[in-house]
């Protein structure tokens, strides 16, 4: 949720001050904020199960219906999805043809379930923005040096 925010933010869709007063009362103002009362909820209030305070995931939940209707249903994002897909589906053909590119923590799960399961979570963990620089340092041409 947070790097969604950070996104929105870097890309226009959305400003710190837009998100709900309730949710920045209740779990901070900033990232780091945000995310300490988060994990110190699941951290204190997790027994057999890993669970958050009643009132943290109320405010979790409201921050991500904001987010479901101000950021991902938001023309302006919806536009560059089709940018997203067509990434990932490069990114995941070229790893399946050069599988020993894969990071090596990747080689037991190429070994037991197979070279596109591998490449699935491989992909699947990648942050926005290492996606973008793992395709731009596979796919795009660099520049000579002399």
């Amino acid at each position: 949720i947070n790097h969604d925010i950070e996104d929105a933010i870097r890309g226009g869709i959305l400003r710190e001050e837009d998100l709900p007063w309730e949710v920045k009362m209740g779990l901070g103002r900033s990232k780091s904020q945000r995310i300490t009362a988060l994990v110190t909820s699941l951290i204190q209030n997790s027994g057999g199960e890993i669970q958050m305070d009643p009132e943290v995931f109320r405010l979790y939940r409201t921050l991500q219906d904001f987010l479901f209707e101000a950021v991902y249903k938001n023309p302006v994002a919806k536009g560059e999805e089709g940018k997203a897909k067509e990434i990932i589906a490069q990114l995941y053909t070229w790893f399946v043809d050069h599988p020993d590119k894969l990071p090596v923590e990747y080689e037991r799960i190429r070994e037991e379930e197979g070279i596109p399961r591998a490449v699935v979570d491989y992909i699947a963990g990648m942050s926005d923005r290492y996606c973008i620089a793992t395709f731009e340092d596979i796919f795009l041409p660099r520049p000579w040096t002399r």
